[in-house]
């Protein structure tokens, strides 16, 4: 769809803009996985994502083009940031559309490359809208995913990992208006035709999914998602082009599983990714990919520009999913040494107590009785097993 020397020329105009990011191989993953598991680091990027690819490119060659009031775009957060590096780096003014509900960092990120924000909506189809009047008064218009510059600009990373890795088996790579995918797509099967190509969408919000099923495009109900970089109701005309020729399939996950990805990403390979940028890990977590022995797969970790409020409580959900935390509610005989008793045999089973809650004005509750819950560090799911059967035998019964 798109010329591979289009592609190819994007990658020399923006070299000087963007970092070409490191495709590196995880041996656990690999381990895990039961394949070679390699990682394409755009959490690395300038601004922290992938699009600052796509925006350099469609700034830097339509420069000449661009409307004295400067360009205008909307965002949940890493378009944003890219178009206003690409803008304030070209001397251009640059004024950024975000939903009402784009995180406080993202915003404050956004106007530390210069961009002036506005938000508007409930969505980024509203946020889109309120562009576009912006646009209107005297400023360029510069979509998030629907634009062949953009597409283009993206492609660079297709080139960049089959430059690198020229038989990878197959990418996973992350899905919302279809950018990233599209872009990487046209490089990626030109240069290696018998590639896998799978697109990871989040449940919460399936558009990409349901327009690859049906084979239109679909406007779709969205719920609030950790990947909220992908959180897009409905694929872009240009890109659902791409994806219906050369994407092969395309899978959800669910926000458990996203969870667990950053969690590993981080554990494992100390990597910060965001809910979008682990997408793809996600669905080798949960299955929704089948891979074979022996195979290479790269897995685009697009962005990490996940809000610093939000980490703590994706690792915990995460550690939850992975059988790493575990919750205990007992009721106690409220006499001395009963605490200390439970708390024993909790050590004796290698389970480190981060919590204590201890309360005896239950209502409803025996008065010889106390309330103890208790949040417990586990190993895994047998672990956890474990404890609640030492519990069971040892007369201890869960509220």
């Amino acid at each position: 769809m798109i010329p591979i020397d289009n592609i190819y020329k994007a990658a020399e105009i923006i070299k000087k803009t963007v970092i070409r990011t490191p495709l590196v191989y995880s041996p656990t993953m690999s381990r895990i996985f039961g394949a070679d598991i390699w990682l394409k680091l755009e959490n690395l990027q300038k601004t922290g994502s992938f699009k600052i690819r796509g925006a350099a490119y469609k700034i830097l060659t339509r420069k000449k083009e661009i409307c004295p009031g400067g360009v205008v775009a909307a965002s949940a957060g890493n378009h944003a940031q890219g178009v206003a590096l690409a803008a304030t780096n070209a001397g251009i003014k640059s004024t950024i559309v975000m939903p009402e509900w784009a995180s406080i960092s993202k915003q404050e990120a956004t106007l530390s490359y210069g961009g002036k924000v506005v938000l508007a909506g409930q969505s980024i189809g509203e946020s889109l809208k309120k562009a576009r009047e912006i646009a209107e008064k005297g400023k360029t218009f510069i979509h998030p995913f629907d634009d062949l510059d953009i597409i283009t600009g993206q492609g660079t990373i297709g080139l960049e990992i089959l430059e690198d890795l020229k038989d990878a088996d197959m990418l996973l790579v992350p899905i919302g208006g279809g950018g990233l995918i599209s872009g990487t797509a046209c490089a990626a099967k030109h240069l290696n035709p018998g590639i896998k190509i799978i697109g990871v969408q989040a449940a919460f919000c399936p558009s990409a999914y349901q327009s690859f099923l049906k084979g239109n495009i679909s406007l779709v109900k969205s719920r609030l998602s950790i990947a909220d970089g992908i959180n897009v109701r409905q694929t872009g005309r240009l890109n659902f082009q791409i994806i219906k020729k050369y994407i092969d399939d395309i899978v959800l996950v669910k926000e458990e599983h996203i969870a667990a990805a950053i969690l590993m990403l981080l554990e494992r390979k100390k990597i910060l990714a965001e809910g979008a940028g682990a997408v793809p890990l996600a669905a080798l977590i949960n299955r929704a990919v089948k891979i074979h022995p022996n195979t290479k797969i790269v897995l685009i970790i697009s962005g990490g520009n996940v809000d610093s409020p939000l980490v703590g409580r994706i690792i915990q959900k995460g550690l939850l999913k992975n059988g790493r935390l575990m919750r205990v509610k007992l009721h106690l005989n409220d006499i001395p040494g009963s605490l200390s008793n439970l708390l024993s045999l909790i050590a004796g089973l290698k389970a480190n107590i981060l919590h204590i809650y201890h309360d005896r004005h239950i209502q409803d509750m025996a008065l010889n009785m106390t309330y103890v819950e208790l949040e417990l560090e586990t190993r895994g799911h047998d672990h956890i097993n474990e404890i609640q059967e030492s519990l069971n035998n040892s007369g201890y019964k869960s509220v």
